[in-house]
């Protein structure tokens, strides 16, 4: 299965700037994905879709047996280097490297939307063990306030086409099907509001962080990440502030594979 244009053009050369303009998942957050999927020592968790590893090396102290896939070589190569110690491999969510059942719980952060979503549950169905966790973890941006709302309205000027974004609720679909209630519990959720604390720097690497605009040509991104450095440079709630306080939300999700012949579990 291919990579979404769109990611694969706009990730290809973005692990410097992910890692720099992404925040960190909150604590609480992360606790929750332990907790709801069981992991801990000896667990076998698959980081999928894991990007530079940031869901990854939060995951680390668990003890559990981690292993992280990622399709994009740039951020392949940069988790690698941030965790030396997990096997980083290349693939898909709809054609994952494991045998079946091999797999005990999965994590995706900030990645699902990409995925065609019935072929990824049918693939995750089928390395998970009877029971197994999946879990699902987005962060976006708090749009109530001002300065946020009008910094992704010009972003999204540059947007071309209509690339799969988690907040566009598209991704739920692969879950509300019968296919899906055969293989996976429902969905249940939790929500974090945390802050990101960040220099001028970081708030437009976040900006060059995103996927459409990784994808622009040369010549468009510089012209977009500067319009976002003058926003941040002009608007009264943040001009001639070294920090900004970036709002944010952690969305969290899990379910676990149908045990057979048992619809409940």
């Amino acid at each position: 299965m291919a990579v979404h244009d769109i990611a694969a053009r706009g990730f290809a050369a973005a692990g410097q700037v992910y890692e720099q303009g992404r925040p960190e998942y909150p604590l609480e957050a992360v606790a929750a994905l332990v907790t709801h999927l069981g992991i801990g020592a000896g667990v076998r968790v698959v980081d999928l879709g894991a990007g530079t590893g940031k869901l990854t090396r939060q995951l680390v102290g668990t003890g559990a047996h981690l292993v992280a896939v990622e399709p994009v070589a740039d951020m392949r190569l940069a988790c690698a280097r941030a965790l030396p110690g997990v096997p980083v491999l290349g693939g898909t969510a709809e054609a994952l490297p494991f045998r079946t059942g091999a797999i005990d719980a999965v994590v995706v952060g900030a990645a699902f939307h990409w995925f065609d979503g019935p072929a990824a549950l049918r693939e995750l169905h089928r390395v998970l063990r009877p029971g197994g966790g999946l879990g699902l973890i987005w962060h976006p941006r708090d749009e109530a306030v001002e300065w946020v709302a009008e910094l992704v309205q010009l972003v999204d000027r540059y947007k071309q086409g209509d690339p799969p974004r988690y907040t566009d609720g598209r991704w739920r679909h692969a879950f509300e099907g019968p296919e899906s209630s055969a293989f996976f519990t429902p969905l249940e959720q939790a929500h974090f509001p945390f802050w990101h604390e960040v220099d001028r720097a970081a708030a437009v690497a976040r900006v060059a962080s995103t996927s459409f605009v990784g994808a622009l040509p040369p010549e468009a991104r510089q012209e977009v990440l500067g319009r976002a450095a003058a926003l941040l440079d002009t608007h009264p709630a943040t001009r001639g502030r070294p920090t900004l306080r970036l709002p944010y939300r952690a969305d969290v999700y899990w379910c676990r594979k149908r045990s057979p012949g048992n619809s409940g579990t």
